[in-house]
């Protein structure tokens, strides 16, 4: 498995904590559960293969992470979104856009500009263009305010 199949299971687990308010947890250990795995590889080819014990351990830094600092990330997209209420945002969009700013700021192995194009490739996989736009050009301000001076 990939870095960026890691990163797409870890954007349906944000999500999923998102829209179901269960823990952190609970989601990861319930998804990672052999039967229920099964069952998501018949829905989706990224979890054809089960993660290594390291792509799982940054699966669950990353979710983890996500949703312990989300009013931080909820910020940033506030800030970026302008003219737009961040609850207009789709959830998918909003997990999406949450992992590249959190990988961007707090996974030293992750450039900023690998953190936006991965967010955007998966984006592209699940939204319509508009949305892709739109995630692209938040995480672009979002990542030229964080350049440092020269």
């Amino acid at each position: 498995m990939t870095r960026s199949a890691a990163r797409e299971i870890a954007v349906h687990l944000i999500y999923a904590v998102q829209c179901t308010g269960e823990a952190v947890d609970t989601v990861i250990k319930d998804r990672f559960e052999e039967t229920y795995y099964a069952l998501l590889s018949g829905e989706n080819e990224v979890y054809a293969d089960k993660p290594s014990a390291k792509q799982r351990a940054y699966i669950a830094f990353v979710v983890e992470g996500v949703t312990a600092r989300r009013e931080e990330l909820e910020a940033y997209l506030a800030q970026y979104s302008i003219g737009w209420n961040v609850n207009r945002i789709s959830r998918l969009a909003r997990a999406v856009m949450e992992l590249a700013m959190y990988e961007a700021l707090y996974v030293e192995d992750v450039p900023m500009n690998v953190a936006i194009n991965e967010a955007v490739k998966l984006t592209q996989k699940y939204e319509e263009p508009e949305t892709v736009a739109f995630v692209n050009g938040i995480l672009g301000a979002f990542s030229r305010d964080r350049k440092p001076e020269a």
